[in-house]
């Protein structure tokens, strides 16, 4: 469980149409929405590689040809499926390290399934797949530097909590837990499994902290 998307590809390309993203990003000037929708497209595609069931060893392959194509990009050798791309790059000052830091987030989830991580760990997923991407976008919408950064930090991480508690049960009936270790033992829960987990009476102990967390971010 990482970003949220949609399924239907949209006329101009950008795999979001049918969705709210598309809706609300349709109304911007050209080249914002093209770099938004280029974004999507990013976060997509490496999202259905963490999230697909395909062996672990190609999963990690194809992650890692993703890192390769954003390297080849900054370099000034953007792969084919990276070059439209560069225009957007260079007008709204992408940053390299946000793209990587999405791919290594998504990578997070697939040597194997999260279990319940250590309260940084999980800030880091949140950090990765959230607040990345938050970055990125920022930037396309002209946000002052220090202003954007800390929306991003902030809306990515309350975000991301909200959707790890939403999705409590889709993620455990695909064996991850994105609980933090330190609320399940606070609430007397010793069992990491996903699905003894969520049906554990103590549950509500665990998310509400949680809950509280994603509330003073929003």
């Amino acid at each position: 469980m990482t970003v949220q998307t949609a399924v239907a590809p949209a006329s101009d390309g950008s795999s979001a149409s049918g969705s709210s993203f598309y809706s609300a990003m349709r109304i911007l000037p050209r080249p914002q929405r093209e770099a938004m929708f280029q974004i999507y497209s990013f976060c997509r595609q490496v999202d259905d590689i963490a999230d697909s069931d395909g062996p672990r060893p190609e999963r990690l392959a194809a992650l890692q040809q993703w890192r390769d194509d954003i390297e080849a990009l900054y370099r000034g050798h953007p792969p084919p499926r990276l070059q439209d791309y560069v225009r957007s790059v260079r007008r709204f000052g992408l940053r390299r390290e946000d793209f990587l830091a999405i791919v290594d987030g998504m990578e997070m989830d697939v040597p194997q399934d999260i279990r319940a991580p250590d309260l940084a760990t999980l800030d880091l997923y949140c950090d990765r797949v959230a607040s990345a991407v938050g970055r990125l976008s920022v930037r396309v919408f002209g946000l002052p530097q220090d202003d954007g950064v800390l929306l991003a930090h902030h809306l990515g991480r309350a975000l991301q909590l909200t959707n790890i508690l939403r999705d409590l049960d889709e993620d455990a009936a695909i064996g991850r837990l994105y609980l933090p270790l330190e609320g399940l033992l606070h609430a007397g829960i010793t069992s990491i499994d996903p699905i003894r987990v969520i049906y554990d009476p103590a549950l509500p102990r665990v998310c509400a902290p949680l809950a509280e967390r994603a509330r003073s971010h929003f």
